[in-house]
């Protein structure tokens, strides 16, 4: 079942982060978090005048609360909707990139490559103490940005 969390105009401009906090710390608490894999939405409202064309991603104070929720919970893409492109545009709230109307977002490479990487670290150590297999995972979540992960990696990311 998908869990949408809906962000007004005054969650973003004060960063409040009440709305993804009340949804996720009960989970927390109730070590359910597993059961929420790739469940999570979000539905931003952001007042744009009909001339600004700019995607969220591209407006300082969405993107900003996105860094703030990503400090928080440096683990999220794990619950994200991978198949509705939520983890896409969430990566677009933290990544430099640039929007092409033919061609859709456009990384910046190198952003991406750290992007990735801080991801896998942070989600191989946190998905085992949840209990969940991480390498699979963490390959599926790679390629969804074209990148293929070894498994040497993970003997890599293993060894003390």
């Amino acid at each position: 079942m998908v869990t949408t969390i809906a962000l007004k105009p005054n969650h973003l401009q004060r960063l409040d982060l009440s709305p993804a906090q009340r949804l996720i710390e009960p989970w927390l608490q109730d070590h359910a978090i597993p059961k929420y894999e790739q469940q999570l939405r979000f539905a931003i409202e952001y007042p744009q005048n009909s001339d600004d064309q700019r995607e969220f991603s591209e407006i300082p104070e969405v993107r900003l609360w996105f860094i703030r929720l990503d400090a928080i919970y440096p683990w999220l893409p794990f619950l994200l909707d991978w198949q509705s492109g939520e983890l896409v545009r969430y990566a677009a709230m933290l990544v430099p990139h640039q929007f092409s109307t033919r061609e859709g977002i456009q990384y910046n490479p190198e952003a991406l490559d750290i992007f990735i990487m801080q991801k896998v670290f942070v989600l191989a150590s946190w998905l085992p103490r949840q209990g969940l297999e991480s390498e699979s995972k963490l390959k599926a979540m790679a390629q969804m940005f074209g990148y293929e992960l070894d498994s040497g990696l993970f003997n890599l990311i293993a060894s003390p």
